[in-house]
């Protein structure tokens, strides 16, 4: 086998600047698929960990049954008790995996800077749980401060958070006051002062001028209740989250409660149709990748192939069988995507460390921050590249090469 490696080597030498250009091909096929792959991953995680971490939505949520087909007309109607949440919640802590446990009241209202008043959406949390959910996130989520200002208290319940474009329709800076009016849960109009403590920015641009975040005790006083709308759970990995998920419906089923447990992914269709399509744009470059390593393998080993057709013949006249012909040519061809993707490999590995070296940063859809820009070095995206692309290189050789090897001796020791 030495033997055959040695003479495939010694013909790709023949022609270097064909050889060259093929194995640069492949090569940049590799790094492509790869450094693009990379910044995809970059992408999923991010936005994992947006709709986990800082958005606070956890792992998996639990509503009462029906909430999310019926709740928007009527909400009030699918609250959890302060009893019924307390057992659920003790109920979930008892499952292994389950970091955190806590509670969330969306609630909706007029806010007034004592001039001018205007609608909000807000999200009634516990700030420190809020916070620890935030401070688990294993990437650049978990290190960005995602609001400008001091962060909420649990101890200071009139202290809020606005989106920026509602403090600037309401002319409201930090520290300023104004007051939140909303029905309470038997309809009776309610009104509480607040402090302004942050503002930070919508992930979603229409809705930059509506958001309010508070305390969860301060949404509960101006609801007039003690129930939560959903519960939040966090999880120690996201890959537990299929099976808890199954394991606690079950779980709360047995002891009576009616409630629905949703998925992150369910909860976040942003997520959802970005990774479709970045998948649908892997996809794309991959073909091209693919379309131009065959057309350049095809081109080298046709070539190489018309060249030495005499050399063919000659071979097989002293006694080269067909299946030697097809061997050498496709030992050739394993070279060549050998050498392509281990030069791939390397543009992969440069490219990577020019991103760390001059750290772009970028403002990316779901984050109205600047962050960084990075490219993850994703293994199994390496292999696959290197399996498919050693593959297209042998496809791409044996039909030619199976051509010149039934070829007549006699053609082919006249060919000129």
């Amino acid at each position: 086998m030495l033997t055959w490696v040695k003479i495939a080597v010694r013909n790709l030498l023949k022609n270097r600047r064909r050889s060259l250009f093929t194995l640069f091909a492949i090569a940049v096929g590799f790094a492509a698929v790869n450094v693009f792959g990379g910044f995809t991953e970059y992408i999923f995680q991010s936005l994992e960990e947006s709709s986990i971490y800082a958005q606070g939505n956890g792992h998996l949520t639990v509503f009462k049954r029906g909430f999310l087909t019926d709740g928007k007309l009527d909400p009030l109607k699918f609250l959890l008790s302060r009893e019924e949440t307390a057992r659920i919640m003790d109920i979930c802590r008892r499952h292994p995996g389950v970091l955190l446990v806590t509670g969330q009241l969306h609630i909706t209202g007029l806010i007034s800077n004592g001039r001018a008043s205007t609608i909000f959406l807000g999200v009634g949390r516990i700030p420190s749980e809020f916070y620890f959910i935030q401070k688990r996130a294993s990437g650049m989520i978990g290190r960005l401060t995602l609001f400008d200002g001091r962060g909420l208290q649990d101890e200071v319940p009139y202290g809020v958070g606005l989106s920026v474009g509602l403090a600037a329709k309401l002319k409201l800076e930090l520290g300023s006051d104004a007051i939140a009016m909303s029905p309470t849960v038997d309809g009776q109009i309610n009104a509480l002062d607040m402090q302004v403590f942050n503002t930070f920015h919508s992930p979603l641009e229409e809705l930059d001028d509506k958001l309010i975040q508070v305390p969860l005790q301060f949404a509960q006083a101006l609801y007039d209740t003690s129930s939560v709308d959903r519960i939040t759970i966090l999880l120690e990995d996201n890959n537990l989250t299929s099976n808890l998920k199954s394991i606690l419906d079950k779980s709360l089923g047995e002891n009576g409660h009616d409630v629905d447990i949703i998925a992150w992914q369910e909860l976040s269709p942003f997520y959802t149709k970005v990774k479709n399509m970045f998948d649908v744009i892997f996809v794309f470059l991959f073909i091209i990748v693919l379309v131009i390593v065959v057309m350049s393998v095809i081109n080298t080993i046709g070539m190489s192939i018309m060249e030495r057709t005499r050399e063919i013949g000659t071979l097989r006249a002293l006694g080269l069988k067909r299946r030697g012909v097809i061997r050498l040519f496709t030992i050739e061809s394993i070279l060549l995507g050998v050498s392509g993707s281990l030069v791939g490999l390397l543009l992969t590995l440069l490219s990577w460390f020019l991103v760390k070296l001059y750290e772009p940063s970028w403002v990316p859809p779901n984050i109205p921050r600047r962050v960084p820009l990075e490219v993850f070095l994703v293994p199994r995206y390496m292999l696959m590249s290197f399996v498919f692309l050693m593959a297209l290189s042998i496809a791409s050789a044996l039909l030619p090469t199976r051509k010149a090897a039934h070829a007549g001796i006699v053609d082919a020791l006249g060919h000129v």
